[in-house]
C-alpha cells in the first residue's frame, strides 16, 4: 500500500527516432529508415515491467515521453505504454500525460488519436515565428505549419506548451521581443524559453569553430534573457524555473519532480532514473538497448549507488533553479550531514549581500536578479562534498 506521506513517482518514456537531426540537437536522438513498431512496443512495455517490479506500491503522478520525437510514435504503442503503467503503479487522480511533439502537418494529424490514448498535455517544438530562423535551426516546419499544429494541439488536449529558442545569431532585442509577445498572444498556459548553446558534438559547434555561426555575447544575451523575464511576468506566465514559464498551477508536473529531486523511472534507450539513492541508466543506442532487452528483459546498462553526498548536491543544483529555491533541511538529510556543511556560506553571505540569495531560516532561493548568474553562482556556493 502506497504511504500518502510518499511523493507519486514519475515515469520518463525515451522515444530515440528523429526524421532528421537538428543542427543544436545533442539529445540521444537517432535517424532511422525503418523501425519495427512491434518489436518496440514490445521492448518498451518489457523495460516497463522491470522498472515497476523494483518500485512496487507507488503512484504515478506523471509520465512524460520525450526523444526524440515522440509525436512519431503510434498512438496505440502510446496507449499501451500508458495502460501498463497504470496496471503497473495506479495513477493519481490529477496524472499529468505529456507527449513531446514536432509541428508538422503529418504529426499533428495524429493528436487526436495520441489524446484519446490517454496524453493530457502536449509539448510543442515550435522553436521560433520566424520562417528564417527556423531553417537556420534545421527545422523541417515553417510557421504556417507550426502555428496550424498548435492550433490542432490546443483544440485535442487540455493543456499545451510550446518551446522556442532565442539568442540566435543576428537577433535583435526588439525583434524577439515582438515575437515573444506574439507566442504569448496564443494563450498557452506554459513556455519554455531557452538559449541558443552550442553544444560539442554539434553541427552547430563545427560551424562555431569555423566562425560561420556567432551567438549573442554575454550583454546581448542577458539583455535577452532579462526582457524574457520581464515580459512573460508581465503576461501571467512567470518563470518559476530557470527556463520555463507558466500561469499558476499550470507548472510541469513531471519537470518538477526532477527539479525537487523526488524519485522517477526512466525507459528506453538512454534514459536516465532516480530510484531510492540509485542512478539508474539505460543503454543509449536504440540497437544496443533492443538488444539489452531481448537478453535481459530489460535495457538497464547500469544501476549505482549514489553516496548521500552526491544526492545532497544534485538536490542542490536542481532545486536552485526554481524560483521556490530548496529546503535545506530535507537536503540535508538525504545528504546526512548538516545544514551548515551544504553550502559554502561565506560565499552565499556575499552573495545575499549583492542580492542574488536569500535565505530564510533553512529555506535559500536564489533571486531574479541572481537567476542571470546561475551558472556562476552555483559552482560558489554548493559544497561538492555537502
Amino acid at each position: 500500500m502506497t504511504d500518502p506521506q510518499t511523493p507519486p513517482l514519475a515515469l520518463y518514456v525515451h522515444w530515440p527516432f528523429c526524421v532528421s537531426k537538428c543542427p543544436y540537437c545533442d539529445f540521444n536522438s537517432h535517424v532511422r529508415a525503418e523501425v519495427d513498431q512491434a518489436a518496440w512496443r514490445a521492448a518498451l512495455l518489457a523495460d516497463l515491467r522491470h522498472e515497476a517490479d523494483q518500485l512496487p506500491g507507488r503512484t504515478l503522478g506523471s509520465i512524460f515521453f520525450g526523444g526524440g520525437t515522440p509525436s512519431l510514435m503510434p498512438p496505440e504503442t502510446v496507449a499501451a505504454v500508458i495502460d501498463a503503467a497504470e496496471r503497473a503503479w495506479g495513477f493519481a487522480p490529477d496524472v499529468e500525460i505529456t507527449l513531446e511533439a514536432n509541428p508538422s502537418s503529418v504529426e499533428a494529424a495524429r493528436f487526436a488519436d495520441i489524446a484519446a490514448a490517454g496524453v493530457n498535455r502536449v509539448s510543442l517544438g515550435l522553436q521560433a515565428l520566424d520562417d528564417q530562423a527556423l531553417k537556420f535551426l534545421g527545422r523541417a516546419h515553417d510557421q504556417t505549419e507550426g502555428l496550424a499544429a498548435l492550433d490542432t494541439a490546443q483544440r485535442a488536449f487540455a493543456r499545451v506548451s510550446f518551446d522556442l529558442i532565442y539568442a540566435r545569431p543576428d537577433q535583435r532585442l526588439a525583434d524577439w521581443e515582438a515575437e515573444l509577445t506574439r507566442a504569448i498572444g496564443f494563450g498557452t498556459e506554459h513556455l519554455s524559453l531557452y538559449q541558443l548553446t552550442i553544444e560539442p558534438g554539434t553541427r552547430f559547434a563545427t560551424e562555431a569553430a569555423a566562425g560561420r555561426i556567432v551567438i549573442p555575447d554575454g550583454d546581448s544575451a542577458a539583455d535577452l534573457f532579462e526582457a524574457t523575464r520581464a515580459i512573460t511576468a508581465s503576461a501571467g506566465i512567470p518563470a518559476y524555473e530557470i527556463s520555463n514559464h507558466a500561469r499558476a498551477g499550470a507548472e510541469s508536473r513531471h519537470n518538477l519532480t526532477y527539479w525537487r529531486y523526488r524519485d522517477y523511472a526512466g525507459i528506453g534507450p538512454g534514459a536516465h532514473g532516480r530510484r531510492g539513492g540509485l542512478a539508474t541508466v539505460r543503454r543509449k543506442k536504440p540497437e544496443n538497448w533492443m538488444s539489452a532487452v531481448e537478453r535481459n528483459q530489460h535495457g538497464t546498462e547500469s544501476e549505482e549507488p549514489l553516496a548521500p553526498h552526491t544526492r545532497a548536491t544534485e538536490a542542490l543544483l536542481m532545486g536552485l533553479r526554481l524560483r521556490e529555491g530548496v529546503d535545506l533541511a530535507r537536503i540535508a538529510r538525504l545528504g546526512e550531514t548538516s545544514v551548515d556543511a551544504l553550502i559554502h556560506w561565506p560565499a552565499a553571505v556575499r552573495l545575499q549581500e549583492q542580492g542574488l540569495l536569500v535565505r530564510g531560516g533553512d529555506h535559500l532561493t536564489v533571486t531574479e536578479a541572481g537567476m542571470l548568474l546561475l551558472d556562476a553562482i552555483l559552482p560558489e556556493i554548493v559544497n561538492d562534498a555537502a
